[in-house]
Formats: structure tokens, C-alpha cells, sequence
């Protein structure tokens, strides 16, 4: 990245330029000082791979917990052992209490059903008791909103654990919540336990308070968790369920393990099976046991009106993971949904990294969206194949990011949204064998220059609540800027480098400069004035082909820049004879500063001029991109 020093020389051009009406020249991406003091530090590298004293924490959590449909209620007990592998003494810890978004009087960004949030009835720390305080000064711990602060008898010094206890419950949101709800039949239960938040090399505690939109940000662990549920519900869950013997049937269970078997989807659980697809028991419930490990966060869902389809995915070293579908009958287009998560995690597994999980489940529920968490994702019911694929391509899509190249979500939502978006057009491109980069299909294009239109590079939190503007800045813009990189560099060069900045930052933080970094590095160009239009402004696209010339010496084309952003075009001619010739106009040629330019092509009859015809460019107007005789 450039100094502040050019920063104010481009600043001062590109008010030059502006006052004789000819485009803002970007300004370079200059990171904020937290991250330039991590690449002080050697956490971090202006390269884009984590520095030598990169370092993250590690969270181990044990988990007890009931469910009990009739009342909606969940009761739990956890432990965490915490590790500071930080070179900082901690005095402080930070701890998520998601399910207070519910409780009266927290501030939210969303309409929520009121349920009273968290009860927690016992906290401990290394053993010992510790009481609420109306002082964070005080030992003990403070709550605000759906965040906890500890502070604590002592502090947890580099390089050793401690542990923290509590037990709590509360009730299941109704259908309608984010990422979590019922609706008396389904129970999704995500967000749902206190989860120790991140300290990481940059913020130190990044802890933002849960609103109802921004997402989630949490550390690696591994997950030990058991889930106590009425006998004929099945269950879903981050995690391998360890005790199958314990609580399916064995019909179910020899089911199960023929689905490992072929490539066909397997019908674990029918309609005709529920009601006796479990294991009974004097109590009238079983306990499921799953475990986990080198993941962000644990969900599960869970129902005795569910069916269960199994098969497998191949890997490419020729090892298989399971694949799992729950749903209701009513929903037969869901006897696709293992077939459709199949297909995802092979094509992502290719695309980027191996998928490292033993499973990925898809669970029909009470959303009207998708949400994903590790191994398994939620997803409302309602839709025809084309959507339902979609939905279960992008959300299965998020295991790659953010849950394993593991940004904050909440602080940079299109990190995990835009680049999962552009990965979604790339696996319905291949897998409905159309294209799905049509402009005309693209929301960017509906509010692209307007005042609606937001920035990408925005808190989560801090977008517009209407209008679009958060969907378009946070999913489509990021997708169709990365779309208009590949078109600029190459096919070749772009998966390049998409691809190692998923190597270098899997099971890591990344923040965005070392996203624009590692591609500056691997193209070996800066492209600092992309990720400055793309991402931190919302300049427009126009370029218009104004005239074409048949002359003896050749055809003129005359192209024009009508608005502010300035990107390389590639001018196609068609001739009569069906014949094409193509040229290019350089980024520098456009922002030297240039408005129009003047292409000489080779003599003959034209039938065709068009900008872009790979259509990569974010264009505005692309009825002005197309001259034709």
C-alpha cells in the first residue's frame, strides 16, 4: 500500500481534474492504523500473507443441553477452556450473549419477537464463583445488551488456558428470528450459547454488539457438545454424531451406513418411518453426542417430522463426506437438496480448498432465507429447484468463507457475502449450464449510481435499514466486481490468485487489505484504483461506442467515457463476413485524463461494434455499448 504522502498528491490531481470536468482519479487503499501497526507488529505483511508473529486464540467448548419442545425451551451448562496464544496478559474477556437481541430494552436493526434473552444462573471462572457487577471496575463480570464483560480475579497470561462455566437457558424464538426459530414442529437453534469472542492482532477484543443484521465473528475451537431431545426427534448438528448406536433404530442406522456406500441418495428416514426411527427410552428422550473440530460455532436442528436423506461427496483424493438432508414431506422439492449439496461441495472443494469436514447437512426450516454455521445450514421451505439450489449452493457456499477463511462478518459483510455471491453464479453457471452473469439479472445495475447506493467498505451494522442498499453493497456490487476483475487479468490469473488468498488465510482472520494485498501480490500489479472504485466509493461505469467511420484506411470506432469510473475496455468489430477483430483501451489511456478515444481497425464492411463483449465491466448503460449498421 502507498503512503498517506500519495494519498494527498491524488487527493489534490483528482480535484484538479474534477474542476475541468474530467473524472476523480482513485485514491490508493491506504489501511487503517490498526493494521498498519499489526504489519509493525509482524502479525501482518502489506503482502497479504500473515506475518511471522501472526497469532490466534483457541476456544474448546463442552456443552450439556435440553431441549424441550413443549415449553420451547433450552437449558444448558458449558465449559470453555480458553488458550491465549496472544503475546498480551489478558485482564478482560469478552463473551457473546446472541440471545439477548430478545430480551426488552436491547437495541436491535431488526424487529424481534421479545422472549426474556439469556437467564444465566451460574458463571464461573477457573473454579471460582463470579457474581454480576454494576462496575466493570469490580471482579465479576457486567452485561450490556448481548454482550458480557469479565473481569477478571487474574489475568490469563500468554501461552496459557483458563476456564469459564455458566449455565443458563432460555426460550426458542418464533419462526421469524434470525438464525434461530421454531415453529412448533422445527426447532433451528443457532446463536444460542456464550461464545467467547475474538481477540485478534488488530482490534485485540472485537466484540460488537449483535443488532439482528451483522452476522457473527468467533475464534477456532473444537466442540464436545450433547443434545438432549425428545426420543423420534432427529437430529442435525455441527459435528460427527458419536453415540449413533445409542439413539437411532436399526433400521436407521443400517440405512445410514449404506448411504457411504454409493452415490445414490439414500432414504434414512421415511414418512412412513417417523415415529420410529429412534431409539426409545424409559425417560421418554436420548441424548445425542456430537463432536467437532477446528470450528467457529456449533447449531443443530431438530424435529420428529423430519425425513432424512443421506448420500456422499467424492473428494478429489478419492475420500468421501457425508451428505445429509432433513425436511418435511410436504416439501418434495427437497428431494433434491442432498443432491444440490453434493454438488456444491465438490465443485467448492475444487474451486478453493478440500472441504475438511466429515459432513454438511441442509435443514428445512423457519427461515425465509438460508443461514449457515459449520456443517450444516438452515434453509426456509417453499421453493422450486432452481431456487432451492441457489440457496443451498450459497449458504453451503459459506463454509469455505467465512468458516474457514474466517473474516468478521460484522465489521466487513461482503467479504463473506460478496465473494460467497460471486461463487454462487460460478456453481449455477455450471451446474444449470447457463449463464449467470447477465447484466440485466445483476441488482447492482438497479440503484448503481443513485442516492440509494452505499459502499461496500461499511460496518454491517451501518447500512441503510430500506431501499437495498445493505443486499446490493454486501452481496451483488462485491460479486460483480470480482466478476470485472477476472474479465480485466485473465481467467488464469484471477483463479490464481483467488485461490491463495483462500490457501494463506484459511483458518485465520483476514481483514480486507490483506484480501486487496494478495492479489496485488500475485498479480504483480497494484490494483489499488479498482478496489478504491469498487469497494470504497460508488463511481459508475459508462462507456458508449459514439461513431464508426468506414473509411479506406481502415474503420474508425469511436468510443466515449461518459461517467466517473475509469476501467480498460476491449473494443470487438464484427465484420460482414462474420470476422472479428478486437482491440483494448488501457486503464492509463482512460484516466491520463482521456474522454474519448479513437480506434483504427482494419478496412471493410462492419455489421457489428460492441464494448465489452464478455460483458465483465460493471456498465451502466450497456444499450450504449453496441453500435450496429
Amino acid at each position: 500500500m502507498k503512503k498517506i504522502f500519495s494519498l494527498l498528491l491524488t487527493c489534490l490531481f483528482s480535484a484538479s481534474l474534477m474542476a475541468q470536468s474530467v473524472r476523480p482519479i482513485p485514491y490508493p487503499v491506504i489501511p487503517n492504523p490498526k493494521f498498519v501497526k499489526a504489519v509493525e507488529k509482524g502479525t501482518r505483511t502489506d503482502t497479504g500473507l500473515p506475518g511471522p508473529a501472526y497469532f490466534l486464540n483457541q476456544t474448546d467448548y463442552t456443552i450439556h443441553a435440553t431441549l424441550s419442545p413443549s415449553s420451547k425451551m433450552v437449558r444448558g451448562w458449558e465449559q470453555v477452556v480458553y488458550t491465549n496464544n496472544s503475546p498480551d496478559e489478558l485482564s478482560t474477556v469478552v463473551v457473546h450473549l446472541h440471545q439477548n437481541l430478545h430480551k426488552e430494552g436491547v437495541v436491535r436493526n431488526r424487529p424481534q419477537k421479545l422472549t426474556g434473552g439469556m437467564n444465566l444462573t451460574s458463571v464461573n471462572f477457573n473454579g471460582e464463583q463470579l457474581l454480576e457487577r454494576s462496575s466493570s471496575r469490580e471482579v465479576g463480570y457486567t452485561i450490556n445488551g448481548t454482550r458480557m464483560n469479565f473481569n477478571l480475579p487474574e489475568p490469563i497470561k500468554p501461552g496459557t488456558t483458563a476456564a469459564f462455566e455458566f449455565a443458563w437457558s432460555f426460550e426458542v424464538p418464533e419462526a421469524g428470528a434470525p438464525r434461530i426459530g421454531q415453529d412448533g414442529e422445527i426447532f433451528f437453534v443457532g446463536y444460542w450459547f456464550p461464545q467467547i469472542a475474538v481477540y485478534d492482532d488488530v482490534n485485540g477484543w472485537k466484540a460488537d454488539a449483535y443488532m439482528g443484521n451483522g452476522e457473527f465473528y468467533a475464534d477456532f475451537g473444537s466442540y464436545d457438545v450433547s443434545l438432549t431431545v425428545p426420543e423420534q426427534f432427529v437430529v442435525g448438528a455441527t459435528g460427527d454424531l458419536v453415540n449413533a448406536e445409542e439413539v437411532l433404530a436399526s433400521q436407521t442406522l443400517k440405512r445410514l451406513q449404506s448411504a457411504r456406500l454409493t452415490d445414490e441418495v439414500v432414504r434414512v428416514v421415511t414418512a412412513e418411518d417417523r415415529g420410529k426411527s429412534t431409539q426409545t427410552s424409559s425417560s421418554g428422550s436420548l441424548t445425542w453426542k456430537f463432536k467437532a473440530e477446528n470450528v467457529r460455532d456449533f447449531a443443530f436442528a431438530t424435529s420428529d417430522k423430519y425425513l432424512w436423506d443421506a448420500t456422499r461427496a467424492k473428494m478429489a483424493d478419492g475420500s468421501f463426506k457425508d451428505i445429509f438432508a432433513f425436511y418435511r414431506p410436504e416439501l418434495p422439492v427437497w428431494e433434491r437438496s442432498a443432491d444440490f449439496a453434493r454438488f456444491t461441495i465438490e465443485f467448492m472443494s475444487d474451486m478453493f480448498l478440500p472441504y475438511p469436514w466429515p459432513h454438511m447437512t441442509t435443514a428445512e426450516g423457519v427461515i425465509g432465507g438460508g443461514m449457515e454455521f459449520p456443517m450444516i445450514t438452515h434453509i426456509g421451505g417453499g421453493r422450486n429447484d432452481q431456487s432451492l439450489f441457489r440457496v443451498t449452493f450459497h449458504e453451503i457456499g459459506h463454509m469455505w468463507f467465512p468458516m474457514i477463511v474466517a473474516q468478521d462478518e460484522k465489521e466487513n459483510t461482503w467479504m463473506d457475502e460478496g465473494l460467497t455471491s460471486y461463487n454462487t453464479a460460478e456453481g449455477s453457471a455450471a451446474f444449470w449450464k447457463q449463464d449467470s452473469w447477465v447484466p440485466e439479472r445483476q441488482g447492482y445495475y438497479r440503484i448503481a449510481g443513485t442516492g440509494d447506493e452505499v459502499e461496500p467498505m461499511r460496518h454491517g451494522d451501518q447500512y441503510p435499514l430500506d431501499g437495498g442498499a445493505r443486499g446490493l453493497a454486501s452481496y451483488n456490487k462485491p460479486a460483480v466486481a470480482l466478476n470485472a476483475l477476472r474479465g480485466i487479468v485473465g481467467q488464469e490469473a484471477f483463479t490464481k490468485a483467488y485461490k491463495e488468498y483462500a490457501k494463506r488465510w484459511a483458518f485465520k482472520h483476514p481483514q480486507p487489505y490483506d484480501l486487496f494485498n494478495t492479489f496485488n501480490d500475485v498479480l504483480g500489479q497494484d490494483y489499488d484504483w479498482f478496489w478504491t472504485t469498487m469497494f470504497f466509493e460508488t463511481w459508475t461505469l459508462d462507456q458508449a461506442v459514439t461513431k464508426v467511420e468506414e473509411k479506406t484506411s481502415g474503420v474508425v470506432v469511436t468510443v466515449e467515457d461518459l461517467s466517473i469510473s475509469a476501467f480498460p475496455t476491449t473494443v470487438q468489430v464484427t465484420y460482414a463476413s462474420g470476422e472479428t477483430v478486437t482491440q483494448k483501451i488501457s486503464y492509463s489511456t482512460w484516466i491520463s485524463p482521456t474522454r474519448k478515444v479513437e480506434l483504427t481497425f482494419k478496412a471493410g464492411k462492419v455489421e457489428r461494434v460492441e464494448i465489452d463483449p464478455g460483458h465483465f465491466l460493471p456498465d451502466v448503460d450497456r444499450k450504449n455499448n453496441v453500435w450496429e449498421k
